[in-house]
Formats: structure tokens, C-alpha cells, sequence
């Protein structure tokens, strides 16, 4: 019996084509955003997900990345991540916020089938790149996201701000901001330890409008803009909370 799927991705051209290229899937639903597949609710054995769903023209401000994943697996689905990114980190969290696959867009056809197969009969599914970075960040015990402390000085050293300068945003002494940042680079594995604030903020999807800028719970309400969860800078170093 095949497995019943969603797909959710913006591109029309690839959601509509999968049921098709794919005859091993029964794409029941084939959706833009998360929010729609919410609103249709469908029984599947798999969602397969793009994290690039954000389009600055015709869908601004739906979820993507870690809080649209994190919206599907709060549903109780099963998600395989289905992306061109190819960020480590990115994908790493990914599989640390609950997906149970991570599939390339550049993979064939006949090998991708297999792998979503793989993940709807309850396979795992991750690429070796992405396994040596869960490896990394399970012996050091610190697979998790950062803390909302961590973003903000990361937010403010990869703006250009000094310690003192960050330290004075969030009201803090600069040594014990110094003692978070240690924590946040202590964190990440060691390719990441001779890169600038910036360059750390792009290789883990912060950065404003990246895929991991916003960690919102799947229970918090996307119309409550005091929610801060879901408001649009809830990160931003300063904003009253």
C-alpha cells in the first residue's frame, strides 16, 4: 500500500509534479504553506517539507524553517525536509527540532522516492555531512537551539557591537555576557570557532529573513503580534518583552 503524503513547498512546478514523477507516493495534499496544510488537516504517513517558503511577493509571511517544522511535528506529523540548503548547521537543526528525514533537491528522482519511502515507513534519513555535526553536538550534550540570550548577542556582535555595547542593550555586566558567548561558541563544533560573529550567524540561519531567524512554538498564535514567539522582532536586542 503506497503511503499517503503532503507536500508543501511554493514552487507549484514541484509540488504538483511528485504525485506525479513518483508513482511509489499518494500525494494527497499538495499546499504553498504550512498554514494551509493546517487548514486542511489531512491524514498522512509523511510531509515533505521545503524550508524556503518565504516569498517577499506572494507569501511574505508565512513559516518556513525551524517554525514551520516545528508547527508540523507540534501536529503530530512526520516530516522529511525536502531543500536545496545545504548549510550543516541548518539541516542539524533541523533534525533537532523533530524531522525525520533531510533530503536534497539535487538528489535523482528514483533515489529521492526511496528516501521519502524510507521516512514514511518510520526510517530515518540524514546525510552523512549532517551526521558528523548531530555526532559533534551530541558528545558535547548541546544539541539543542540557542537560548534567546545566546541570538541576541549573536544579533548584536554580528551587527558590529562590542561587548560593552551588547552588554549595555541587555543589561547585563560585560563579563557575564562574555561567559554567554563562551557558552554559544563553546557550543558549536570547531570549524565554526575561527569565523567572524557574521559569518556564524549566516552558517547557522539566523541572520534577519534566514530559515532559523524565528524558533516559534507550534501552539503560539500566528494573528497575536504580542506573542513573542511569533511577533516579527522578538528577537531584536532592546525590544520590551
Amino acid at each position: 500500500m503506497r503511503p499517503a503524503v503532503a507536500v508543501v513547498d511554493d514552487a507549484s512546478l514541484i509540488r504538483e509534479s511528485i504525485g506525479l514523477l513518483m508513482p511509489g507516493l499518494d500525494v494527497v495534499a499538495a499546499v504553498a504553506t504550512v498554514e494551509e496544510l493546517e487548514r486542511l488537516g489531512p491524514a498522512v504517513d509523511l510531509v515533505v517539507l521545503d524550508l524556503h517558503l518565504a516569498n517577499l511577493e506572494r507569501q511574505p509571511d508565512v513559516r518556513q524553517g525551524i517554525a514551520a517544522l516545528r508547527v508540523l511535528t507540534g501536529r503530530g506529523y512526520r516530516v522529511c525536509v525536502y531543500s536545496q540548503e545545504e548549510r550543516r548547521f541548518v539541516l542539524a537543526a533541523c533534525v533537532a527540532a523533530g524531522a525525520s528525514g533531510v533530503v536534497s533537491k539535487a538528489l535523482p528522482r528514483d533515489r529521492t522516492e526511496e528516501l521519502f519511502l524510507e521516512v514514511a515507513a518510520g526510517g530515518t534519513v540524514v546525510p552523512q555531512a549532517v551526521v558528523g555535526i548531530l555526532e559533534v553536538l551530541v558528545r558535547r550534550d548541546c544539541i539543542t537551539v540557542l537560548s534567546e540570550r545566546q541570538r541576541q548577542i549573536l544579533y548584536g556582535r554580528a551587527r558590529g557591537l562590542s561587548y560593552a555595547q551588547v552588554a549595555r542593550e541587555l543589561f547585563v555586566s560585560e563579563s557575564t555576557l562574555r561567559g554567554y558567548w563562551y557558552d554559544l561558541t563553546r557550543s558549536l563544533s570547531d570549524s565554526l570557532r575561527g569565523l567572524t560573529p557574521g559569518e556564524i550567524e549566516h552558517a547557522l540561519g539566523l541572520a534577519p529573513g534566514d530559515l532559523m531567524e524565528f524558533w516559534a512554538d507550534g501552539s503560539a498564535d500566528p494573528a497575536d503580534p504580542a506573542d513573542p514567539a511569533v511577533r516579527r522582532d522578538w528577537w531584536r536586542i532592546g525590544r520590551p518583552r
